[in-house]
């Protein structure tokens, strides 16, 4: 198919990584993206915050000028794909509709959720204009059903099968991505992600930190020993992971996440997910087996010491974790396969 795919473009981002796996699959993908079209008002600090904290509703006119514009010089497609979606508000998606093809939305946030304030306004009063939702938390089911929403689908977060290839040769990773127990990660204020660590290192765990913002943590001044530099990207992620006896899987509570994309990406790469306990980790992966769960620092620190201290035992639930993922169907070729699947074209 020829699929307008409407996203962030820039490199290794998750949005492209998903038009990409689209190209895999044989489709022609014209990439077009809509911060683009607002870019010196998205780039400057305050006019950013001020269109992030009032939805974008102030921006409507540019982009559905924007939108305008991709009507009138892109020939008619097969499908339209909203990555995102946050700056089309009803009137974008109308204007797209002129194309009669089929409008699809992929949101891997919780727009319907409240950690974002009004971030995503323009968005919600749009949802009942898309022919099909795509939804990556059971809650948003029945929140965008009250919304409008007219179809909707359930998805796991995915991995990427290119970007996060394993590397073949072990021996490839650069000794500096080698560690026991590594969290890559976004320090985030009230999240407790640097109580939890600092815990694990009271606790006689040997930490390795990576990720942004941590800096600005409270505990800082303890943590900053065990911080191995910002957010990994590309093939250097894949290298934390891989290089990691264990990696430390961390929710949001804010996004209401029951699992995240490090709860596929780790075990895809190679690594082995040590998580919180939820619902849905459970369902995923055998627990003990596949992956290891727990529901407070101390239980997260007596599994990673007994398994740094057992090779065998952690080298088979690594590669347990590795089979199930696999199995899941939860790479980005897999989720469009479904969505276009769900669509019903034929």
């Amino acid at each position: 198919m020829r699929i307008v795919y409407i996203g962030e473009d820039k490199k290794n981002s998750n949005s492209l990584l998903r038009a990409q796996a689209m190209e895999r699959l044989g489709h022609e993908i014209i990439v077009c993206n809509p911060f683009s079209a607002a870019a010196s008002s998205l780039t400057s600090r305050w006019k950013g915050a001020f269109h992030y904290r009032t939805g974008y509703i102030f921006l409507q006119s540019l982009i559905n000028k924007w939108v305008r514009s991709l009507i009138k010089n892109e020939p008619r497609p097969d499908l339209v794909w909203v990555n995102s979606g946050e700056l089309l508000g009803p009137q974008s998606i109308k204007i797209l509709k002129q194309w009669n093809v089929p409008v699809v939305l992929y949101n891997n946030d919780d727009p319907t959720g409240g950690r974002d304030g009004r971030r995503f306004l323009s968005l919600l009063r749009a949802l009942r204009m898309y022919d099909l939702c795509v939804v990556l938390r059971t809650f948003n089911v029945d929140e965008y059903k009250q919304r409008g929403a007219k179809k909707l689908i359930r998805q796991f977060m995915s991995y990427d099968e290119q970007m996060h290839k394993p590397f073949a040769d072990i021996t490839q990773i650069d000794e500096k991505f080698r560690s026991e127990v590594a969290f890559i990660g976004t320090w985030m204020p009230g999240e407790n992600r640097d109580e939890f660590l600092l815990k694990l290192v009271t606790l006689g765990v040997p930490v390795t930190i990576w990720g942004d913002h941590w800096q600005k943590s409270p505990l800082w001044d303890k943590l900053q020993f065990y911080y191995k530099g910002k957010a990994l990207g590309g093939r250097d992620y894949v290298a934390g992971i891989q290089g990691a006896k264990i990696c430390i899987g961390m929710l949001s509570k804010g996004n209401r996440d029951l699992h995240t994309r490090r709860s596929v990406e780790v075990p895809y790469v190679g690594g082995l997910l040590c998580a919180e306990r939820t619902p849905e980790h459970v369902e995923m992966y055998k627990e003990g087996e596949e992956a290891l769960f727990w529901d407070d620092a101390e239980e997260c620190a007596k599994i990673c010491k007994e398994l740094l201290a057992d090779d065998n035992k952690r080298e088979g639930i690594r590669l347990a974790g590795m089979r199930r993922v696999r199995k899941l169907g939860v790479g980005n070729e897999d989720i469009v396969r479904q969505a276009i699947s769900a669509l019903d074209l034929d």
